[in-house]
């Protein structure tokens, strides 16, 4: 996996660790946040797709009942009919209008239909020399199939909407997941490691430090019992009148006496 094995380019410090914490959090509640979105999205998505699949097993009858109703209305009022259908009709009386639905803020069209009188009764009244009662039952029936299609239609437009924001999701979920968090980790694992490792060499360094000012006192302290030493020398010699091998001598002999008594 991309990311597994690389890490932010950084300085080590405390500073920076704190940060990365801070981006790995924001990170983790980003992934978490955006995995529910796909599941909701997911759950929406499956529950279009149900509805999709019963609009079109039923669009199959819905146009096989205008067709015949159609063929019906022509076999009783004659090929005539379409002429006074046309000259009836002055608007639609069924109409589309289109709206919105949030599902966990990816916008979703609709469709409705609606119908729009202006309180005309011409359509009612098509046909009533002959086959009204038939035109009546075809425009009705071709109603019915007008508003399967645009259920289908706002079916449709939905899914295809909501595919590409899953596929948009999924595509940030797995960023998340399979690289910047395992960058964010490695970064902040490397910054740990780097941060003992500056401790144990302050460690080092102090003990080296306290091992060389040990190690100089003890060099001091010789020197200085050294120094009384050569001045009791000199002293028993100058006392004695000997030579400083002879107060040597003189001073070993004494051994753990006050030095004082050889005088």
């Amino acid at each position: 996996m991309a990311g597994q094995n690389q890490r932010l380019t950084v300085v080590p410090t405390v500073t920076m660790l704190g940060v990365m914490k801070q981006r790995l959090v924001g990170a983790t509640r980003g992934h978490a946040l955006l995995k529910k979105k796909s599941d909701a999205l997911t759950v929406q998505f499956r529950s279009i797709l149900k509805k999709i699949v019963t609009a079109k097993e039923s669009m199959g009858d819905t146009m096989r009942s205008a067709s015949f109703s159609l063929a019906e209305a022509k076999y009783v009022a004659g090929d005539g009919v379409k002429h006074s259908v046309r000259e009836s009709v002055k608007a639609a009386s069924l109409r589309v209008r289109s709206k919105q639905d949030n599902v966990a803020g990816v916008k979703l069209p609709r469709f409705e239909h609606f119908h729009a009188s202006d309180g005309s009764t011409a359509g009612e009244l098509t046909g009533l020399a002959r086959g009204g009662q038939q035109i009546q039952a075809c425009r009705a029936t071709h109603l019915k199939a007008i508003e399967l299609l645009v259920e289908l239609a706002s079916l449709q437009t939905s899914f295809l909407t909501l595919d590409e924001a899953i596929k948009t999701t999924n595509r940030r979920v797995n960023a998340l997941e399979n690289v910047v968090k395992p960058r964010l980790e490695n970064t902040i694992t490397y910054i740990k490691g780097e941060l003992d490792e500056l401790e144990r060499e302050d460690f080092f360094r102090l003990k080296k430090i306290q091992g060389y000012k040990k190690r100089e006192i003890e060099r001091q302290m010789a020197a200085a019992k050294s120094f009384a030493q050569e001045q009791q020398l000199e002293k028993i010699a100058l006392k004695k009148g000997v030579s400083m091998n002879a107060a040597h001598n003189l001073l070993l002999a004494a051994g753990d006496r006050d030095p004082d008594l050889i005088f």
